[in-house]
């Protein structure tokens, strides 16, 4: 249940980019509209010697907020504003209220230790109130649900990144990722995958990239537009 980017296939190590190109995901506010959000639920990931050994997640009620993290091989971290979709946001807001979370004194780190698979700290403010709960491994559902679902986010837009990376400097390595996130979507490893078809259609009609990235993205936006999920 940890991030499971020691078990992923791993990306090829990039370079620090110079920009990002334009229109990245329609679903991406721009970054001018994230200065003022105030964050609700804050989500963070460690674990010295991975790929990504630090991630964290800011966002409002209504998914709008940010991702920060850092990645092997670059000197520092980096930020991104995200937009989680209604989809993503029930699937939250569903297992903070089963949880009860604001009101429970319950702690979901079960005796089973795999801080060496990275640890968790998952915080929520509401009004006043405020609660932070820190596990790598738990046998509860619902906080197992939350773990999970932070980790599709993760996924999705660090692999965002890197494909925004590939094709403004490294168009080879483009083929690659597509398999990387051909993998993510076969294990139910991205969070709403229907949210990244716009980018798959662009990649498929970008002639920086290689054809076989560019055939597999349109395969992929087709696949994700057909499923019924």
């Amino acid at each position: 249940m940890a991030q499971p980017t020691a078990a992923e296939p791993t990306p090829i190590p990039i370079a620090k980019r110079n920009e990002r190109p334009a229109n990245l995901n329609a679903a991406v506010p721009d970054a001018s509209a994230q200065q003022s959000f105030k964050p609700a639920y804050v989500y963070e990931f460690t674990r010295p010697g991975f790929v990504v050994p630090y991630i964290q997640i800011a966002h409002d009620e209504s998914g709008r907020g940010k991702i920060t993290f850092k990645k092997e091989g670059l000197d520092d971290p980096e930020s991104d504003p995200i937009e989680l979709s209604t989809v993503t946001m029930e699937r939250l807001k569903a297992a903070f209220a089963a949880l009860n979370f604001l009101d429970s004194t319950e702690e979901y780190q079960t005796p089973r230790d795999y801080s060496t698979l990275g640890n968790i700290s998952i915080t929520y403010h509401k009004d006043a109130r405020q609660r932070t709960v820190k596990y790598n491994w738990t046998e509860n559902k619902d906080a197992k649900a939350l773990l999970d679902e932070y980790r599709k986010i993760s996924n999705q837009y660090v692999w965002q990144f890197d494909i925004s990376v590939s094709r403004e400097n490294q168009p080879l390595n483009a083929p690659s990722l597509l398999d990387v996130l051909d993998s993510y979507l076969r294990r139910n490893e991205i969070s709403d995958p229907k949210q990244m078809v716009p980018l798959l259609r662009e990649l498929s009609n970008d002639e920086r990239i290689p054809l076989i990235a560019r055939n597999h993205a349109t395969k992929l936006a087709e696949k994700i537009e057909k499923s019924k999920n």
